[in-house]
């Protein structure tokens, strides 16, 4: 806008200034003209009393001389023939005018101009006695006649381009003082994208923009006020589970001592934590909208190790073989624990929700100077659509299943910088590939969207639905 603004003024600005200057610059010049031949036509006459007073050559050459055109060179005396002849006698002077104009004035007369070479001449008809007409012969060169028109032409364009400039300054500085306050404007509502609810715009610039920064710092503080409304409904629903679980927990107490017990109230007491963990976030007064430090991250292999230890419990239960790799040693990254728990949960319940018992699974951790990466593969049916299965809420029509599970692990890769692929395993499943970065790097995948690993060869069953 700010440049428009000036491509707008430059433009109008140079309009006027050709529309004045030009027709100035023609005036000028034809000023520099009427006085170059008005100044002629005064030393014309201040020779025509000698003419009239005698005809005598050597006076009236005197009295040439003494004019300022004649000591130049530049006036030339036609004295009429007397008794019957007709024309001139004699010339005093330098004649530059044809015989034809001269003597078209001694018919006329009245005085004219006659372009020669290297100007024009100005012929003036003077009275010689009772019936003779002397014509007096003044010569302009074009220099006389274009004194002073170079120099007002280009006063004229420094006039002309000084305006231009100053109207472009003039311009920019209100492009300035208008795009300012948008550009905040803009920028406060990026950082408003990007969840941070803090930002505020100054309630300043024309009035139109500072309407709109009233506007926006109002929808910011609604923002925070629904964010903390849903906080507390989220906090309340979640109290709401807290009876139920306290029964469940009472039952699962009662049910003896064997493996399938000890199951249930670990799951039991892991869904109790699980709840307080919501609860609790879900009454903080402030929302997070600033990415951890240091201490927000977990040792990704220790997480693994554990939940892995929960799931293969129930992995022997259904006859699962499965596979732990890659955990042998400390892999920090800037995620959460209970997030990270909370992927990983969703990735191994997929596991056991969407392929029959007894379907081999694997878990691998991969290192990198940039990433760490996580697969879990199976050897189920696979994954029918991978793009609609990264999709929010896109497999609720699925039996069992919500359409939130890949969605929490996608927002964990993201909040790192990376990304969630899927792809064929070498068991012959489905293969969800997790790359959480350790500096903010995105992989390079062109841009593509989920990428989908290279088929390998194909497992019966029609396919997993979205998670």
């Amino acid at each position: 806008m700010r440049w428009a603004l000036v491509k707008v003024c430059l433009a109008v600005t140079t309009m006027v200034v050709v529309a004045f200057a030009v027709p100035l610059g023609l005036v000028v010049k034809e000023m520099a003209r009427d006085r170059a031949f008005s100044d002629a036509e005064r030393q014309a006459a201040t020779i025509a009393p000698t003419l009239s007073i005698t005809t005598d050559r050597t006076q009236l050459e005197k009295a040439v001389l003494t004019t300022e055109p004649g000591a130049a060179g530049r006036m030339t005396l036609h004295i009429p023939a007397t008794g019957e002849r007709e024309g001139f006698a004699a010339d005093i002077g330098r004649t530059r005018a044809t015989p034809q104009d001269l003597e078209t004035v001694r018919t006329s007369g009245r005085a004219t101009i006659t372009e020669v070479t290297g100007g024009s001449v100005l012929l003036q008809p003077t009275a010689v006695g009772p019936s003779g007409i002397a014509v007096v012969e003044v010569f302009v060169p074009d220099a006389e006649v274009s004194y002073g028109v170079t120099t007002a032409w280009l006063i004229l364009a420094g006039v002309g381009v000084a305006l231009v400039v100053g109207s472009v300054a003039v311009a920019d500085r209100l492009g300035v003082r208008m795009v300012e306050p948008a550009r905040r404007l803009a920028g406060a509502a990026h950082d408003l994208g990007e969840g941070r609810l803090g930002t505020r715009v100054p309630e300043e610039g024309p009035d139109e923009l500072r309407s709109a920064a009233v506007a926006f710092n109002s929808m910011a503080d609604q923002v925070i006020q629904l964010l903390a409304n849903e906080r507390e409904l989220a906090a309340d629903l979640s109290h709401r589970l807290r009876t139920p679980l306290t029964v469940l927990r009472l039952n699962a107490a009662s049910l003896g001592e064997s493996p399938a017990a000890e199951q249930t109230r670990a799951a039991v007491e892991q869904l109790e934590r699980e709840v307080d963990t919501i609860i609790r976030t879900a009454r903080e007064q402030r929302p997070q909208t600033q990415p951890g430090g240091p201490a927000a991250g977990c040792d990704a292999s220790e997480v693994i190790r554990e939940r892995m230890a929960f799931w293969s419990a129930l992995a022997e239960d259904e006859g699962r073989e499965v596979r732990l790799a890659g955990v042998d040693r400390a892999a920090r990254i800037p995620v959460a624990r209970p997030e990270l728990a909370a992927a990983l949960d969703a990735l191994l319940g997929n596991v056991f929700r969407h392929t029959p018992e007894g379907t081999a699974f694997a878990v691998d951790v991969h290192h990198s100077g940039e990433a760490v990466i996580v697969l879990v593969s199976d050897a189920g049916g696979g994954i029918a659509d991978p793009k609609a299965a990264l999709e929010r809420g896109k497999a609720r029509e699925a039996v069992g299943s919500t359409g939130l599970g890949l969605d929490i692990v996608r927002r964990v890769a993201e909040s790192t910088g990376g990304e969630v692929r899927i792809g064929r395993s070498v068991l012959g499943g489905a293969e969800i590939r997790v790359w959480i970065g350790l500096a903010g790097q995105r992989p390079d995948n062109g841009g593509r969207g989920p990428r989908v690993g290279r088929q390998r060869r194909r497992t019966r069953g029609a396919g997993r639905a979205n998670l």
